[in-house]
């Protein structure tokens, strides 16, 4: 055996797993879920103001709950692999066909199987500079080029730092396969009307999926804005998801959907993992779906609490961006880490922004009444 083969059985030897990655992963990071929520919870207990998370403080529809405890004796048994109760429910709700609707663990597994399905090494895909940071994970899992697209600018008369459509229709190339757009955005809160969107989608090539996350939807109350699901005949390119973890007050069972052109259905669930959706979160989203009073109060709700609490913040002249969503955007014109840290010794968690290239602001959620004012108290 000569030297060189001795030392390349050595090296065998040695176990180092980022060597082993393939080429798209070594370059990831992994999701940030914020601070560590259940050790906080054991530091602070009650007093523990959680607004980092976009959480529903009205939770779940009783009917949720309801479901969720007849389904505990089938615990045992599978989930339906398909969801065919949920899928119907859903179809019947969207005025859409069961084939248009995939399922899955939560809108994230969503948006990660859309690039697995129709990205590559090969492809582009198009998103905002200031767009929920699934989106360049997706890609970067895929290996395609990623081309963010600049936001509006910072004094913009009416949605600074708001999605740009126009410069996304230039951004397109021949190889882009998927633009992911969310509407309203997380973590600016931003939004941009159907008028604009029809615009956009006049302008994409049927090569290109338009990919519309709209996990807020359920929050939305803007005249003009009635999400893209109006489209989706017209456009059989449009793909839009959505999640029962938001409005429907369900995260902790995650389970979202997708709605496309049945033929983008068939080639997602050509890898969708197989149970993906546990059985307890098919119940509870079913029942969530029969129960619209709830949603409506959840909404009521939101806009007054939203309108308050930012009202609150501008009188303490701090810079509040518009929203759509259950939460606000606040730009301290500054490095915003100070206030953060100054709020977490308090027990206040919000989010910061630094990993979305923000980090002059903090994403405050729309808490209970006592959270918010416990947020005012403990602000600098």
């Amino acid at each position: 055996m000569t030297q060189g083969s001795t030392k390349a059985n050595l090296a065998d030897k040695q176990f180092v797993a980022g060597m082993l990655a393939n080429a798209a992963t070594r370059k990831l990071g992994a999701y940030d879920p914020g601070h560590d929520l259940p050790a906080l919870r054991k530091r602070f207990g009650s007093i523990l103001a959680e607004l980092g998370s976009n959480e529903n403080p009205l939770g779940a529809s009783p009917r949720a709950v309801a479901a969720i405890q007849a389904a505990l004796p089938e615990l045992p048994r599978y989930p339906d692999p398909k969801g065919g109760a949920l899928k119907s429910a859903l179809a019947t709700h969207l005025g859409v066909s069961a084939s248009q609707i995939t399922l899955g663990n939560g809108s994230h597994e969503l948006l990660m199987l859309i690039a697995q399905c129709f990205a590559d090494p090969a492809a582009s895909i198009v998103f905002s500079e200031f767009g929920f940071a699934v989106f360049p994970i997706a890609t970067a899992a895929t290996g395609a080029q990623a081309i963010r697209v600049p936001a509006l600018p910072r004094d913009h008369p009416t949605m600074p730092l708001g999605h740009d459509l126009d410069a996304f229709a230039a951004a397109v190339r021949r190889d882009t396969r998927i633009v992911y757009l969310a509407n309203p955005n997380n973590p600016t809160g931003t939004w941009f009307d159907d008028a604009a969107l029809e615009r956009l989608l006049a302008r994409m090539p049927m090569t290109t999926l338009i990919v519309v996350d709209e996990a807020y939807y359920e929050y939305i109350d803007a005249p003009g804005l009635s999400g893209a699901l109006r489209f989706l005949a017209k456009h059989p390119n449009l793909v839009i998801t959505r999640t029962f973890s938001k409005g429907y007050g369900l995260a902790g069972l995650r389970v979202g959907y997708a709605i496309s052109h049945a033929e983008v259905a068939a080639i997602l669930d050509r890898l969708r993992e197989s149970f993906n959706v546990n059985a307890l979160a098919l119940a509870a989203a079913e029942a969530a779906l029969a129960d619209p009073a709830h949603i409506a109060r959840v909404r009521e709700w939101n806009r007054a609490e939203r309108d308050w609490l930012t009202e609150q913040l501008r009188a303490r002249r701090l810079r509040v961006l518009p929203s759509q969503t259950n939460f606000v955007l606040i730009d301290f014109a500054g490095d915003a880490a100070p206030i953060e840290a100054h709020l977490f010794e308090r027990g206040v968690i919000a989010r910061p922004m630094g990993g979305y290239r923000l980090p002059q602001c903090l994403r405050i959620s729309v808490g209970s009444r006592a959270e918010n004012e416990r947020l005012l108290g403990a602000l600098p």
